[in-house]
Formats: structure tokens, C-alpha cells, sequence
């Protein structure tokens, strides 16, 4: 993570879908020390808010500026966002973990089912090339 004090910058892509509110919720439930939160969704939902630790944070479209100094990029948007996005996201220097069934079959991105195998999330180190991780929870 960029941040000194382990802090980090989290997008939700999808954030206004059912996936993507629980991912909000479960961030704010169990602490996880971000300094900021992005929310993204399609333009139908840019412009309402969205409520996090007491504050209400605009819900903006995906773009490649959304992106920027974002340490951790999470995708519950379907494969077709994720297609689009995820490239970009993993450019501007984010970790994906994509919700999606888009790179489930890629085999340079980690599938990581927490419960079985949850040491290959660190195969990320070493591997630039790798934008994605996919991630089955239950």
C-alpha cells in the first residue's frame, strides 16, 4: 500500500448493487483502515451518495482519473465492467480483486476461494503483469 500508516485508498466498482453494498458494509464493519473510499457505478446511479463511517461520499462513473492513487480496486459490476476496467484499474497501480467470472478462467490470475486456498493471494508478488484477482466468496 502507498500509504505509510497502511492506510489505503479503496474503489467499489458496482457499489450501488447488492455485492458491492456488502462490500461497503463489511469495510466499515470491520474497520478496514482506508483513507478514502471511491465509490463507481454506471451513470444511472452518478451523482446519489452513498453513506460510510458517518460521511456521505459521491457516487461517481468508472474512468480512468477514478482510478488514480486507488490501492485497492474491488469489482462486483459483471464481466463486462470488469473486461473494461480492471486493465485500467491494475495501470493506475491498483490490486484488483474482481468479483466477477470475467478472468476466472485466465491462468495468470489467482483464483482464491478464502475457506481453501487463501495463500494465493500472495502470489501476487513478483508478477507485474497480472491485473486481476479473482475471488469466489461465500
Amino acid at each position: 500500500m502507498s500509504n505509510p500508516e497502511n492506510r489505503c485508498r479503496v474503489a467499489v466498482l458496482g457499489a450501488t448493487g447488492l455485492v458491492g453494498r456488502t462490500m461497503i458494509q463489511v469495510l466499515e464493519e470491520r474497520n478496514f483502515p482506508l483513507t478514502d473510499l471511491v465509490p463507481l457505478a454506471s451513470s444511472r446511479s452518478a451523482g446519489q451518495s452513498i453513506r460510510f463511517r458517518e460521511q456521505d461520499f459521491i457516487i461517481t462513473e468508472p474512468s480512468p482519473e477514478a482510478f488514480r492513487d486507488v490501492d485497492i480496486a474491488l469489482f462486483s459490476a459483471g464481466a463486462t465492467a470488469s473486461r473494461e476496467w480492471a486493465p485500467v484499474a491494475a495501470a493506475a497501480g491498483a490490486v484488483v480483486i474482481d468479483n466477477s467470472s470475467a478472468f476466472r478462467m485466465e491462468p495468470d490470475v489467482p483464483l482464491v476461494v478464502p475457506e481453501v486456498n487463501p495463500e494465493a493471494i500472495f502470489s501476487l508478488d513478483g508478477r507485474p503483469e497480472q491485473f486481476g484477482l479473482a475471488m469466489i466468496c461465500s
